[in-house]
């Protein structure tokens, strides 16, 4: 079977109409996945019992029997779930995550757990102690991440949807890197719990596919209240599937700090490109400005790192996480599991955020970097009293070669440079793919107002129409 001819719509209409058995449908993704990772590395766990009876299915159960990739921070009961560290190497949680416990409820298969940078602490999976995954579009350069093998594993056709984390652009980033859509929806909107944190105020989860329409789908079935989740927003969910490619009257705003210096010139075509189609099609955009996004990498960083070096302290060899061997004593156990289970990456963000939240030190940076947060929120909240959408590039370049950035971590940071203000603000964000540059694929970011995500599921939906992007395919995959 050719995913890339499908939509989940498609694939269900076949399921239902008996062209093709829940069974075979399972069999055949897990053997493209087989043949497609040890050149790809998207997962680091592959569920070979996800093989199901042959049940029939039902006309109203959209994503029934729908295999779906599910990022590794997110628990699934029984099946590893590793967050991409040696640190949780051989962890089998005892329940599933909210999120996990929906989509397997709306009938979905979880096929499998998929690489991600550890602890969702980078920007390219290369920082996993699973390997680094490879970008289906040119496998000498990164996917992207952290969600980077959530992204390669749509990109390659091994699955039509799987779930990211995005906590400062680790949806939106890989989705673009690998021309695939990528939504971030509004915190609050999906529950966090069962989701290993890293900074509980920016995570969330969201979903990634080649169709607009296919993560509609999933978002719909994963959306809502959980009384588990205590940030978790007791709002009605609308019918996400009920996209209208239409933008007519559309108020649309582009910040010039989007698309300034340090903007490739072949990703500010393809954006510029974007934003004309959506001004052809009816929409009114203007330039504004966002004057305290120049300060937003650094308030993520110190957010970020503070409230990862507390949600990390818990992995002491004792409660939870890798042992150390060869110890003397209980300080020898903490210091030597923490020392070796965790990575490079993960160990310069805890000291990171340690240092923002000690004495003497927490006015001058964590206390400040709230108070800049909240201006960049407010930035925002004048935006949209004005406009319906903010768009803008994803990222400022395309995909970078596997180990370029790696030892740079300034240069890596300034990766999501676009994305971080839209978790700052806890907006809902996307990207969508709208064109190529240097052979590699351009995303095109859209911010809206606080859950309203139809919004862009509608103006996201149009440029999928309008560019075609979906005609082309990596060269990697494509076949199941």
């Amino acid at each position: 079977m050719d995913y890339f001819n499908e939509t989940i719509a498609s694939l269900h209409q076949k399921l239902v109409a008996k062209q093709i058995s829940a069974a075979e449908l399972t069999q055949e993704t897990l053997t493209n996945i087989h043949q497609l990772n040890p050149e790809i590395n998207a997962f680091i766990t592959i569920n070979d019992k996800a093989h199901i009876d042959d049940e029939e299915v039902v006309a109203d159960r959209p994503l029934q029997a729908i295999p779906v990739a599910i990022k590794d921070n997110i628990l699934t009961k029984g099946l590893k779930t590793t967050a991409g560290s040696q640190m949780l190497a051989n962890f089998q949680p005892i329940y599933s995550a909210t999120v996990a416990q929906k989509i397997l409820a709306a009938g979905m298969v979880n096929i499998g757990k998929t690489n991600m940078d550890e602890f969702a602490m980078g920007s390219s999976t290369e920082t996993s102690h699973f390997g680094i995954t490879k970008n289906p579009w040119n496998t000498n350069k990164v996917p992207g991440g952290s969600s980077g093998g959530s992204a390669a594993a749509v990109a390659c056709g091994q699955v039509l949807a799987a779930l990211g984390t995005d906590t400062g652009g680790s949806i939106r980033q890989p989705a673009s890197f690998n021309g695939i859509f990528g939504i971030k929806p509004t915190y609050g909107r999906v529950s966090r719990w069962g989701v290993i944190a890293f900074s509980s105020s920016l995570d969330q989860v969201g979903v990634m596919s080649r169709h607009v329409a296919d993560s509609a789908q999933v978002l719909q079935a994963m959306s809502g209240f959980d009384q588990h989740d205590n940030t978790s927003a007791d709002l009605p969910v609308p019918d996400y599937s009920q996209i209208k490619a239409n933008v007519k009257g559309l108020k649309v705003a582009v910040p010039e700090e989007f698309m300034g210096e340090g903007i490739d010139a072949g990703v500010r075509e393809q954006v510029q490109r974007g934003i004309k189609l959506l001004e052809d099609n009816g929409a009114s955009v203007d330039t504004v400005k966002l004057p305290h996004a120049q300060y937003a990498v650094q308030v993520y960083y110190i957010i970020a790192s503070s409230e990862a070096s507390s949600n990390l302290q818990r992995y002491d060899g004792i409660r939870y996480g890798f042992r150390a061997q060869d110890v003397r004593n209980l300080e020898d156990v903490y210091i030597k599991s923490r020392s070796e289970g965790f990575g490079d990456e993960v160990k310069r963000r805890i000291m990171l955020g340690t240092f923002a939240l000690s004495a003497g030190y927490f006015d001058a940076y964590f206390n400040k970097a709230a108070q800049v947060r909240t201006l960049i929120i407010e930035d925002f909240n004048k935006i949209f009293a004005d406009y319906d959408l903010i768009v803008g590039p994803t990222s400022p370049t395309t995909a970078f070669d596997i180990g370029s950035r790696i030892d740079d971590p300034l240069v890596m940071y300034m990766n999501d440079i676009l994305t971080i203000p839209a978790n700052l603000a806890g907006l809902p964000a996307a990207s969508v793919p709208v064109g190529m540059a240097d052979g590699m694929p351009v995303g095109l970011q859209m911010i809206a107002k606080p859950f309203a995500e139809q919004t862009i599921f509608n103006a996201a939906q149009l440029v999928e129409n309008e560019t075609n992007f979906l005609q082309q395919r990596p060269q990697i995959g494509g076949q199941n």
